[in-house]
């Protein structure tokens, strides 16, 4: 047996129909492959997506609750607009939960969530390199899903999950005709750095540093009075 061989990797965490359904809809949603305005119906994103209409009315609902979409009964399923005024409202909610989910992160993670969230953070650095805008959406999820689970604190993660996927989603809309904005990637990316070094305070910052950089962004969209 060779002493020095690495201990195989964990399998990674097999979906419920019900979360991949959902991680699939949210995905369409976000990068406006559903647009807004547009008018689904269950049988419709089943058959596109492969999964059968009772995980697809579960997380219908629950994007209904993320803002993403409106059930309107007997008439179908409505793709929410996109409102930066909406946009502003969440960036002010989220600066309050994201600062507190990345300060109890850095505090309370394992040695390898903080790893986990190191990786994420360079190869945040690594999409934006390459361009990579889907692909950095991705990461960014993955990157609140982590920091989320690290801060043991469900009342924060529950709340704050409800706005991070509309909060993409407009980032996404304003964003995609663009390059990947250096900043933007460079400052996720200290979050995640942040949290892996386990510094509660840094952590913190980057996460304050970061509302303030999507804020900017937003405001940047509001048409002139």
């Amino acid at each position: 047996m060779n002493a020095q061989a690495r201990p195989p990797k964990p399998a990674a965490p097999v979906l419920t129909l019900n979360e991949e359904a959902y991680r699939r809809l949210e995905e369409l949603i976000v990068t406006l492959e559903l647009e807004p305005g547009c008018v689904v119906s269950e049988a419709m994103l089943s058959e596109r997506i492969g999964i059968g209409t009772t995980p697809i009315r579960e997380a219908l609902q629950r994007l209904a609750r993320e803002y993403l979409v409106q059930i309107l009964p007997r008439r179908g399923v409505v793709v929410t607009a996109i409102d930066v005024r909406l946009q502003l409202q969440v960036l002010e909610a989220r600066r309050e939960l994201d600062r507190l989910i990345a300060r109890s992160a850095a505090r309370r993670a394992s040695a390898a969530e903080r790893a986990r969230i190191g990786e994420i953070g360079a190869r945040m650095l690594k999409a934006g390199r390459k361009g990579d805008l889907h692909g950095f959406l991705r990461l960014d999820d993955a990157l609140n899903q982590q920091a989320a689970h690290a801060a043991r604190n469900e009342v924060a993660a529950n709340a704050v999950a409800a706005l991070h996927a509309v909060s993409r989603r407009f980032w996404f809309h304003h964003q995609a005709d663009s390059p990947l904005s250096a900043e933007t990637v460079a400052l996720h990316a200290a979050v995640a750095e942040a949290i892996g070094s386990g510094d509660e305070a840094r952590a913190a910052a980057s996460s304050d540093a970061l509302i303030d950089h999507l804020f900017e962004f937003a405001r940047a969209t509001l048409p002139d009075t």
